[in-house]
């Protein structure tokens, strides 16, 4: 029987690409930076085609970044492959105290807030707004600030919508040359934010949801621009 390859024998490619390959050779942690966004972004598209041929194909991608990385890293003398996985491995083991250290199960969100000093730290201000809202409110519950169920959000949300409508029987409305109205976007924000709350504690990611709402958009309107073609 043919032995199925392993992560060795990726990390020994790598490293002979990086010998051999000119292109390769070249480049350098911050040269790769667009090419793991691209990868990560291609992945989430074979996700949501529900390919597995092409899931498969883009992991492989994505694992190249890993890789590349990691070697670039061990060149410099600042770590290897080994050190990232364990890394990984021990991280794992502390998520779950309750499998792997004799402890109690925990919230991850809980264990977490007592190595940090705030709720933002390490929380990424270039994440997309809806996925940022989203740990921020996560994390906010970690640490004990949350509704008891999902009628708290649910009726935030109708709050947050009647400010709104408030607003706009005000004559708030899109100033000179379309600048907002700083009322309506304030309001809307805090409309969007308790949205996401309520998805939250829902158990749905925001970007998800809307990602779904956004193909079923697409693909209706197309309905109604084939339909208008035939007229």
């Amino acid at each position: 029987m043919q032995q199925r390859a392993g992560l060795n024998d990726a990390l020994e490619l790598m490293k002979d690409l990086r010998k051999r390959c000119e292109w390769d050779a070249a480049q350098t942690h911050e040269s790769l930076r667009p090419y793991l966004i691209e990868e990560a972004y291609e992945v989430d598209d074979a996700i949501r085609s529900g390919n597995d041929s092409a899931l498969r194909s883009e992991l492989g991608d994505l694992l190249l970044q890993v890789l590349f990385h990691s070697v670039v890293a061990e060149e410099r003398r600042a770590f290897d492959f080994s050190d990232v996985v364990e890394g990984f491995l021990r991280k794992m083991k502390s998520r779950h105290p309750h499998l792997y250290e004799g402890g109690e199960r925990q919230s991850w969100e809980g264990m977490k807030a007592k190595r940090r000093a705030s709720i933002v730290d390490g929380l990424h201000a270039d994440l997309p707004a809806l996925h940022r809202a989203f740990r921020l409110q996560d994390r906010a519950a970690g640490v004990g600030f949350d509704w008891p169920d999902a009628s708290g959000p649910a009726e935030k949300v109708e709050e947050e919508l009647t400010e709104v409508r408030e607003e706009i029987a005000r004559g708030a409305q899109p100033g000179e040359y379309g600048v907002p109205d700083p009322r309506l976007v304030e309001e809307l924000g805090d409309l969007l934010f308790s949205v996401v709350n309520l998805c939250r504690k829902l158990g749905v990611h925001p970007s998800l949801a809307l990602d779904k709402a956004n193909v079923k958009f697409a693909t209706r309107f197309q309905g109604v621009e084939q339909l208008a073609k035939e007229r």
